[in-house]
């Protein structure tokens, strides 16, 4: 672990101000949980996701998905790729979301481009793919996203329906 140099005191109440650039680097919005982590005389701080209790299901819903129609498929959580199956996965999972992508998920909105489109998935490295893209709703919440991508123009109603599907099955495990 690495220090950052930042000193803040406790105030009367227990609370402590994470410094902005960090929350900022960190992608810590308001309002978002953090979880926290006690070992001997440290306390650690870390980015709770719904979506990381059901990470071992999305690797292997990514892989049954793309052995069957052969597209890559990735799952995300509110901030980076969890999961992905595919010959174009290794350029995405662990990797931070786009604004693009970070969009889509605040509107709850799905995202359909059945031909080759330019489109960035993570920030600064754009490319010329056809895709859906789904939101993983829980209670009314976007906890992530499901998307198939191809490097062809070969999206369709199959692919559709399996990343509808594939997004609501992962906000119905949620929940549970």
């Amino acid at each position: 672990m690495k220090s950052t140099g930042v000193v803040r005191r406790v105030d009367d109440l227990g609370r402590i101000v994470i410094p902005k650039e960090i929350r900022r680097t960190l992608r810590i919005r308001d309002g978002e949980a953090l979880e926290i982590f006690v070992d001997s005389e440290m306390i650690a701080l870390r980015k709770f996701s719904k979506m990381t209790d059901i990470s071992e299901v999305a690797k292997e819903l990514v892989d049954i998905i793309n052995s069957n129609i052969n597209k890559t498929v990735l799952i995300t959580d509110r901030d980076k790729f969890i999961a992905g199956s595919g010959s174009l996965k290794k350029n995405y999972v662990e990797k931070n979301i786009s604004k693009f992508l970070e969009n889509i998920m605040s509107d709850r909105k799905s995202v359909v481009e059945t031909s080759k489109h330019p489109i960035e998935l993570v920030e600064n490295f754009k490319e010329s793919l056809a895709y859906v893209i789904y939101p993983i709703i829980m209670n009314g919440d976007a906890m992530g996203l499901v998307l198939v991508i191809s490097d062809k123009s070969d999206i369709g109603q199959l692919e559709e329906k399996l990343v509808n599907i594939t997004a609501q099955f992962l906000g119905k495990h949620i929940e549970e």
